[in-house]
């Protein structure tokens, strides 16, 4: 009886004790070996790992001392001391501390060199870039990056060292051009990024250590690094409008990712499987499938219930695609309330132009009921001047916005050069959705003006392009636009093929509409505040207008 009371304890009360008997020996080590010159090894692991576990427990302002402590007795230990300034340049960017973090890896780049190490001195310098990518500081991520390549290419060491150098190199490029709306201008550093990772799997892992202990280190796993190429030829394809594309890539992702969870809890996979998720919905959206996408989006709620630092990472972004799913079935003050959330919880530049502009097409839709609300939030996205962000895609897409408010007012040759600018951004960068709705409302005005002829040279090029990408509702829209134009010159033939277009694409909108607001998940669009709930409540139907589809 005694024994089973013991055996009760210790299995209630396992983990904590474990912990903290692992926290106390691990102490003692960095105490004593302190005292003892030949315990190198020992003491700075033992710092290493005591940090972890204070961060562990959320002692951060204990880990972050003895990280200084140990990075200070470590400079004759060239291994350690760049591993520890890694720790902890990593500890200041989990609590986004940027300026610090980027403090200790150019610390760290300079003592790389003065080691012999230009490989791990390229490690914290394109740390370093990555980190200035996240700040927006452009004027210095350039010489950073050009430094970098030269660096690259002329180490000559480890060819697997060296190709996750340049994976790495070229995959801050790659971001830096999608950041900026760049579709068009990426493409040859995408292709590089892509040759380079084909180089990387046909090469063997070579078992012999480098004579410098500063280069024991690798960026990421080579099947991490495939992951990540795919995720970046995703954003690519969506941003360009080749969402099949993006489709295909997305779930050759998530099949290698779901293998890689099996054998590795590393948290980075699961923001890789975050972001893919995220871009995929963003398709479902265009492509007519919000019920896979509302599944999607609860995924990603599952996901983010796991890891509250995947959650506070993300939940602008989540909050921001659960507002374009109540902009396609319809529910614009659920859709409202969902960007408002996302505006209150991001501070990313790009993101906020992207919620605005789509929170500025839910009030145009409405009409008046918003106009002050309205012009104040045009003014915030103004592309003519002082436009917030760099992105060329959002500038062309608050281009198409002013273009909208102004069809909806009249103003049609306001409205015609808002577009007209629109489509020279979007055709100069393959931006090849925004170039789809561009023509189709050009010729929406055209069509209203009674010019005919110039209406049709707008919506079958609109018709075509939509068919490629595929949008749906661009597809409805141009469909509609080709049946009344074709009515009204009297091409009755056509008019009719037109009109049995519109029709099945209004049938397919119309059942997805069904089948996503009758899912439980429907519910998600009242969620503003806190965690995302862990149940949702059956439907009995959908509760949401139709007319808009039809």
């Amino acid at each position: 009886m005694a024994k089973a009371f013991i055996s009760l304890i210790v299995v209630c009360y396992h983990p904590c004790i474990i912990f903290e008997i692992k926290k106390h020996t691990i102490f003692s080590l960095w105490l004593i070996s302190q005292q003892i010159p030949q315990f190198e090894d020992v003491k700075f692991e033992a710092a290493s790992l005591l940090s972890e576990l204070y961060c562990q427990e959320n002692s951060v302002d204990a880990a972050k001392p003895l990280l200084r402590k140990a990075i200070q007795i470590s400079q004759q230990t060239p291994y350690w001391h760049c591993r520890l300034l890694f720790q902890l340049a990593q500890l200041h960017t989990l609590e986004k501390d940027l300026v610090s973090a980027c403090d200790l890896l150019g610390v760290g780049a300079e003592y790389a060199r003065v080691v012999g190490s230009e490989y791990t001195r390229a490690l914290f310098l394109l740390s370093k870039g990555m980190l200035l990518l996240m700040e927006r500081k452009l004027q210095e991520v350039h010489p950073l990056l050009t430094l970098c390549g030269q660096i690259v290419e002329n180490w000559q060491g480890n060819p697997i060292q060296k190709e996750s150098l340049r994976v790495f190199f070229l995959v801050l490029q790659v971001t830096h051009y999608l950041d900026a709306g760049q579709v068009k201008s990426v493409k040859p550093c995408l292709k590089q990024l892509q040759q380079c990772i084909q180089t990387i799997s046909t090469l063997h892992d070579d078992e012999i250590l480098p004579s410098n202990p500063a280069d024991l280190f690798h960026w990421l796993p080579k099947e991490h690094m495939c992951v990540l190429v795919y995720l970046v030829t995703v954003m690519h394809s969506m941003q360009a409008g080749y969402l099949e594309k993006a489709q295909k890539y997305t779930d050759k992702a998530l099949m290698q990712l779901e293998k890689l969870k099996m054998l590795d809890c590393s948290p980075i996979l699961s923001s890789f499987q975050v972001i893919l998720l995220e871009h995929i919905i963003m398709c479902r959206l265009v492509t007519g499938h919000k019920a896979t996408a509302l599944q999607e989006i609860s995924q990603v709620c599952q996901l983010c219930q796991q890891s509250p630092r995947l959650f506070s990472n993300h939940a602008a972004q989540l909050h921001t695609l659960l507002g374009l799913y109540c902009v396609s079935v319809n529910c614009m003050d659920n859709a409202e309330a969902q960007f408002t959330t996302a505006l209150r919880l991001t501070n990313h530049q790009e993101l906020w132009a992207f919620i605005v502009t789509n929170l500025a097409s839910v009030y145009i839709r409405e009409g008046n009921r918003h106009q002050e609300v309205l012009y104040s939030l045009l003014e915030r996205i103004n592309p003519d001047h002082s436009f917030p962000v760099s992105s060329h895609c959002l500038r062309a897409a608050a281009f198409y916005v002013r273009g909208l408010f102004s069809f909806f007012q009249g103003r049609y040759n306001e409205a015609k050069r808002f577009l007209r600018e629109t489509l020279k951004m979007s055709n100069a960068e393959d931006l090849n959705r925004l170039t789809a709705c561009s023509l189709v409302l050009l010729g929406h005005i055209f069509y209203v003006l009674g010019n005919h002829r110039e209406s049709n040279n707008m919506v079958v090029p609109a018709m075509q392009l939509a068919s490629k990408i595929p949008d749906m509702s661009v597809q409805l829209w141009s469909s509609a636009l080709l049946r009344d134009l074709n009515k009204a010159c009297g091409n009755a033939i056509d008019a009719h093929e037109a009109a049995q277009m519109h029709q099945n694409f209004s049938q397919q909108l119309l059942q997805d509409h069904i089948e996503a607001c009758s899912l439980p998940e429907h519910n998600l669009i009242t969620w503003t505040d806190g965690p995302p709930p862990v149940q949702f409540q059956a439907q009995n139907g959908p509760n949401t207008s139709l007319a808009s589809l039809l």
